[in-house]
């Protein structure tokens, strides 16, 4: 006689649950990711005026003034096209002050 072999495997119920328990991890993470993202924006937008205060406080040593937007991209402190903040919000300097763009 054959023997029949004891072949273990997943069954359709053991699959189902898996996929239940996945889902619900799921529900519960994706929220809450997405209530949070306007808040870390907000501290990233924080942070780059934070850098580019820094920048400007380094150029005001080596070059004893007060730097618009321009001397800051020509002395390379700044990239140009780099005054976005990560939550969109455009900055700009004006004698040495960050602002938003209007």
């Amino acid at each position: 006689m054959k023997r029949i072999r004891n072949e273990s495997g997943f069954t359709l119920v053991e699959m189902m649950i898996v996929l239940l328990i996945i889902s619900v991890l799921l529900l519960i993470t994706i929220p809450n990711i997405a209530r949070h993202t306007a808040t870390i924006d907000e501290k990233g937008c924080e942070a780059y005026r934070t850098m580019l205060s820094s920048q400007i406080e380094a150029y005001k040593l080596e070059f004893k003034a007060k730097p618009e937007l321009a001397d800051l991209q020509t002395e390379g402190f700044v990239k140009e096209g780099d005054l976005v903040c990560p939550n969109g919000t455009e900055l700009t300097i004006v004698a040495g002050v960050i602002s938003e763009k209007p």
